[in-house]
């Protein structure tokens, strides 16, 4: 049987060596060598170019390689002599755990059609250096899969990877999870990355149903018949329009010895798999990058699909909210009154504003039905979101200041780079109804991703709750350091450093 591309993002083998010779050994004759120049430090590399019979000194003299993050200066080496063929010198700064992940970003990008690729750290990394050269490598060197007649084609990079590393303490375990953490992002991206003419809500929860038999997960999915039954009328309405119904899948991870009183963390991802705007269509240019506005969902997926793997001590339940907002004879419309799962109703006055709406029914069925600790949700919900931040920082939102916090440190030891935003409750009046309970958008307004985030507040009840806005940061407009173009996975690696500190 084939491989899915999408389910297992393929990446090498990873494997440590305690020096370059023994790395290079009965392995390919076409092997790429990567070697890390730190700014103050050259221990490493004279000891990895003088292993394949360079003179480190002329090498560094001749090609007067640049120091700076990322920077990768070629050397080819003659055939012949060693299995060997291209030495890449990549520079990596001060060294701080951002500067490595960066730069062993652009060393994957830069070996991706090598067959081998030896990463000769040695002496000059320790273990968090370690992990985020590791991170950084698989994720440079992946590309997004292209679409053939005979479906989807990897690109990925290299089939072979050996880590030369002295000095870590269980430098095999580090690199084993690092792999983990990356390929988890890459399945997000990977899904995200599909067409929308593959992917639809029943794809999506078929995905998830495979996850589950291969990660152990226990998966549960409701219909739309099943929603209707159940009440979940913000679902029901965005997923109207379309000939694709809705769904909503729930899918838990236990750790070993599990009981009632272990910690639960319910993660709840949007899922619009594909976003016309509803009847307020969007424009063209809005309109073209929305097979990945189902990018929450995508990481809440492969965050409770690597929890096993990485033995995360805490129970994590995942609610995907699927829908495809399309224009039909079903089509939600301006001015409708939906009742969301539990009773409250709201006023629609956009729909293209569409993503709290599903957002809501999951988050209010976690309040109601599963009593969590903790509540998260991951959405790429407002382009506001994007014009106050950019793409390289996302907005969180949170009625726990701790919780916000330890999110913002997980992100900042991830390099997931998440800023702190308020909820002020004077703003909260412009969400009044004259017709419902609330409304879930106020025109003209401003402050739109605050907007957003108040609203989401109304369902979540007591809880210990935070909201992930990657409208911004779920998409890439350039294949540069750890991200490709398109969707980016952003926030799977955060969500799983934190989940792993969380007791």
């Amino acid at each position: 049987m084939p491989r899915d591309v999408l389910l297992d993002p393929p990446v090498s083998t990873w494997d440590t060596a305690p020096d370059v010779a023994a790395a290079t050994s009965g392995g390919p004759a076409d092997v790429g060598l990567v070697v890390p120049l730190v700014v103050g430090g050259d221990g490493a590399a004279t000891a990895a170019l003088g292993a394949v019979g360079l003179d480190p000194a002329e090498v560094l003299a001749t090609y007067e390689p640049e120091r700076t993050v990322g920077a990768v200066t070629a050397v080819p080496l003659p055939g012949g002599g060693h299995p060997v063929r291209r030495v890449h010198l990549v520079g990596v700064g001060a060294g701080s755990a951002a500067d490595w992940r960066r730069a062993g970003a652009e060393a994957g990008r830069a070996t991706r059609r090598r067959p081998a690729v030896v990463h000769a750290l040695g002496g000059a990394a320790d273990a968090v250096a370690l992990a985020a050269w590791t991170e950084g490598a698989v994720l440079g060197g992946w590309g997004a899969p292209a679409w053939t007649a005979d479906g989807a084609v990897a690109r990925t990079g290299p089939a072979e990877a050996t880590t030369v590393v002295t000095d870590v303490r269980d430098a095999v375990e580090v690199v084993r999870r690092s792999v983990v953490v990356a390929r988890a992002q890459l399945l997000a991206r990977s899904l995200a990355m599909t067409p929308s003419n593959v992917k639809d809500p029943a794809w999506m929860a078929d995905r998830a149903r495979l996850l589950g038999d291969r990660h152990g997960l226990d998966v549960t999915v409701w219909d739309e018949t099943a929603l209707a039954d159940e009440g979940f009328g913000g679902l029901l309405a965005v997923g109207g329009g379309s000939a694709s119904p809705p769904r909503l899948v729930r899918v838990d991870h236990a750790p070993a010895g599990a009981v009632p009183t272990t910690p639960r963390v319910v993660l709840v991802g949007k899922g619009i798999t594909f976003d016309t705007g509803g009847l307020q269509v969007k424009p063209v240019a809005g309109m073209v990058g929305m097979k990945t506005d189902m990018a929450g969902s995508a990481t809440v997926l492969a965050v409770v699909a690597a929890c096993a793997e990485l033995e995360v001590p805490v129970r994590v339940t995942g609610l995907l909210a699927l829908a495809e907002n399309a224009v039909g004879g079903g089509s939600y419309r301006p001015g409708d009154v939906v009742t969301h799962y539990g009773g409250r109703t709201v006023e629609i006055t956009n729909t293209d504003a569409e993503g709290r709406i599903v957002l809501a029914d999951a988050l209010a069925y976690a309040d109601a039905e599963l009593d969590p600790d903790v509540l998260i949700d991951v959405a790429t919900l407002t382009g506001a979101a994007r014009v106050a931040l950019g793409r390289e920082a996302a907005p969180v939102f949170g009625t726990d200041d701790d919780l916000a916090a330890e999110l913002v440190a997980a992100g900042e030891s991830s390099g997931e780079t998440l800023w702190r935003m308020p909820l002020p409750d004077t703003y909260r009046a412009v969400l009044d109804s004259d017709v419902a309970d609330l409304r879930h958008f106020a025109p003209g307004v401003g402050g739109g991703a605050v907007l957003a985030a108040l609203f989401l507040r109304e369902f979540v009840g007591p809880r210990r709750w935070a909201h992930l806005d990657v409208a911004g940061t779920g998409r890439s407009d350039v294949d540069a350091g750890t991200a490709a173009k398109g969707a980016t996975g952003f926030g799977v690696r955060l969500l799983l450093r934190w989940l792993e500190e969380t007791r």
